[in-house]
């Protein structure tokens, strides 16, 4: 029997409108994140969960723990799932980082993959932590059910390794909206398949907006 992953994003926070870099400051759900939250709860409260697993950062704790009271199950920390780490340009808006360090920003946002800013990571170490800690989780729940909250660029670099995605270009072409669903079935630890992906219809009906910006300095600058 495989083994399904609910893997879910956690909701919108505070910070979530203001385009600003807050992969490892702990920062807390806003009104409308707790709301999308209830939204995904309604429709999982049915499903046969295991396990819920989170980021041990207060976003995905809460998240997670609104996903997990319908099953009454308790969250499981997972500390190698918590966000990428941007280092010394955590909190500042992304203009101002353009700003104060243009040229390590444009190497970054050229290759956010194998290039980290100053104190932060690479999406390569994010991957290197993050990765086998799902796959141990997926071993250790073989032919069940669980779900796991993370967080946005984490997600779409799991994502990227597990289907065969060149990971150098989650930022660009890969998004995460808060409070998405996605599916992986997973027929052996080494065999993933992507089955729903940033599904957010439990709270946002019709056909998802256009993205305007805030994606990366590629899709800003894009001509649409």
């Amino acid at each position: 029997m495989p083994t399904r992953v609910y893997l879910v994003r956690h909701g919108a926070t505070t910070l979530s409108a203001e385009d600003r870099f807050a992969g490892e400051t702990d920062v807390d759900l806003s009104d409308s994140g707790r709301a999308q939250l209830r939204h995904l709860a309604d429709r999982l409260a049915h499903e046969p969960l295991s396990t819920v697993y989170a980021s041990p950062m207060r976003r995905t704790l809460e998240s997670a723990g609104i996903l997990a009271e319908p099953h009454g199950l308790p969250v499981v920390p997972v500390p190698a799932l918590r966000e990428i780490s941007h280092g010394r340009w955590e909190t500042k808006a992304r203009r101002e980082v353009e700003a104060l360090w243009p040229e390590e920003y444009a190497r970054w946002d050229s290759d956010p993959y194998t290039f980290a800013p100053e104190g932060g990571e690479s999406g390569l170490a994010v991957t290197a932590r993050a990765l086998p800690a799902l796959i141990g989780l997926v071993a250790a729940q073989a032919g069940r059910t669980f779900l796991v909250v993370s967080h946005k660029a984490t997600i779409r670099l799991l994502v990227s390794v597990l289907i065969g995605f060149d990971p150098r270009f989650y930022r660009d072409r890969l998004d995460q909206s808060p409070a998405c669903l996605n599916v992986l079935d997973f027929k052996d630890p080494s065999h993933a398949r992507l089955t729903l992906f940033n599904d957010v219809s439990h709270y946002e009906r019709g056909a998802p907006e256009l993205p305007t910006a805030h994606l990366s300095s590629w899709w800003d600058g894009a001509k649409i």
